[in-house]
């Protein structure tokens, strides 16, 4: 079957490991179900794996890539892919299981024609979300939820500090925020995207590191080290920082322990989604009218463009392929 996967890794050259052609089909475990996919979504998280962060190449390589799927299943139901593979008999929140991994890590991915997936990791398409938008939601998009929703601590009217605009968990926070009636503030190095941010719901876009006309109730923070700082100053006595990503790392010049504990911040870490989070955001998209930002839409056949886009940091919402 046309999948993408990852043959070799290089840190330095992510690309030159992406292979985009025929692989055998992976066998179906008992108690997994086929899903033809029909769409799927790129992650940084894939170009990750091919730079050789969390997949040992000497167990693993080849591995189709891939997060994000909608398709159909044996039955010919239209569904999404929870991509959060709980390890056998884990009972409750599946992203606190010490042994969970995501789909491409241990499994093979959604890049390709057909995944492979337990039975209960998957949850009903809505007719009213088209293929590609149905498959930017399982990664970026459930992370952001939880993010917001269940981590946040925050309500109607509060104000929300999204760092970094572009990415597709910060488009996907502004765009849940905004239809939630939260103020959704972010801050970019480009004016262009913050202005894109604006476009989305955003009611302000600020240059990163900028001092801000009034503390903020929670900060949403995926860029780690580059606006620790700034977050951590940016918030009101009492006030949120949900961490889900570290991408310019994690270990920041300062602490700023202090400011923690003497305003009483509350830091909170955050992954993925559960499945009944997933099935959640996908009712609260329909019925909000949401339409994912999508950067593009090119044949599977082609992500290779994806990917070049995405590691070059040339795209602005998500990269789907289809099948």
């Amino acid at each position: 079957m046309l999948a993408a996967y990852a043959a070799r890794q290089s840190a330095d050259d992510p690309l030159s490991g992406l292979e985009v052609g025929e692989i055998d089909a992976p066998s179906t475990p008992e108690g997994w179900v086929t899903v033809d996919v029909r769409a799927a979504a790129l992650n940084h998280h894939d170009v990750w794996s091919l730079r050789g962060v969390g997949l040992p190449a000497d167990r693993l390589l080849p591995m189709i890539l891939g997060c994000d799927a909608a398709g159909t299943d044996p039955e010919g139901n239209e569904v999404l892919v929870h991509s959060v593979i709980a390890s056998p008999g884990w009972a409750g929140d599946e992203t606190l299981d010490p042994r969970r991994s995501l789909l491409s890590e241990v499994h093979p991915g959604t890049l390709a024609e057909q995944v492979r997936v337990p039975a209960r990791n998957l949850v009903p398409k809505p007719a009213e979300l088209s293929w590609e938008q149905a498959a930017c939601l399982p990664t970026a998009w459930l992370t952001a939820y939880r993010m917001l929703f269940t981590n946040a601590g925050v309500q109607p009217g509060d104000t929300v500090l999204v760092q970094g605009a572009a990415g597709g968990v910060a488009t996907a926070l502004v765009q849940l925020g905004s239809a939630a009636g939260l103020r959704m503030w972010v801050t970019s190095r480009d004016a262009a995207k913050g202005e894109a941010a604006v476009a989305l719901g955003a009611l302000h876009a600020f240059d990163s590191g900028a001092r801000l006309p009034e503390r903020v109730d929670a900060v949403m923070e995926t860029v780690g080290a580059a606006t620790w700082s700034h977050s951590v100053n940016s918030l009101r006595p009492g006030g949120r920082i949900v961490i889900s990503g570290a991408t310019s790392g994690d270990a920041p010049a300062k602490a700023e322990l202090t400011k923690i504990f003497f305003k009483q911040l509350q830091v909170i870490g955050s992954t993925m989604g559960t499945r009944d989070e997933l099935e959640r955001l996908t009712k609260f998209v329909v019925a909000q009218s949401i339409q994912p930002k999508i950067d593009r839409v090119l044949p599977l056949a082609e992500a290779r463009e994806g990917f070049a886009a995405m590691a070059a940091g040339q795209v602005d919402g998500k990269v789907v392929f289809t099948t």
